[in-house]
């Protein structure tokens, strides 16, 4: 027995393939939007602290002695809080690159930045010296050694 669908048959089913169509792609786009609203949160978030960074560099660049409530060091000195200050603008540049902020433009001369620093100033002394890992990010560490030191060497 066959039975043959009729044209308002068709037409139900179109229209329910059409709805479940529909609300398929609203679900996955909803689902990019919260993924990328969560990303700008978590952006927003690291550049607060950035500014808390930064307000807190420019205490100790200030007055080097109160750097010894964060690194109890024998002999403070601004030219360590600069390196610092250095540095964490490096891993709040970097940061930013992991999220997709930063365009491959951006990048290429942060890049650059970083590994003139490292090869014509003495922020690479600073970094062996200041022990990264008791302070950065382990892919941030990572990141200097392979792509910015090891680099800066060779050339």
């Amino acid at each position: 027995m066959v039975e043959s669908i009729g044209f308002s048959d068709m037409l139900s089913l179109a229209q329910t393939i059409g709805i479940v169509g529909t609300m398929i792609l609203t679900l996955y786009f909803s689902k990019r939007q919260l993924h990328s609203l969560s990303i700008d949160q978590q952006t927003r978030v690291l550049n607060d602290l950035d500014e808390k960074m930064h307000k807190m560099a420019e205490l100790v660049i200030g007055r080097p002695t109160i750097q010894k409530v964060i690194d109890k060091q024998d002999k403070p000195s601004e030219e360590l809080a600069f390196s610092f200050y250095v540095l964490w603008v490096c891993a709040h540049a970097y940061a930013m690159r992991q999220r997709n902020v930063l365009n491959d433009n951006d990048w290429i001369g942060w890049i650059q930045w970083m590994r003139n620093c490292f090869q014509k100033g003495t922020i690479t002394e600073i970094w062996k010296q200041v022990e990264p890992e008791k302070w950065f990010n382990p892919d941030f560490q990572k990141f200097i050694n392979r792509e910015i030191l090891d680099k800066s060497i060779r050339t």
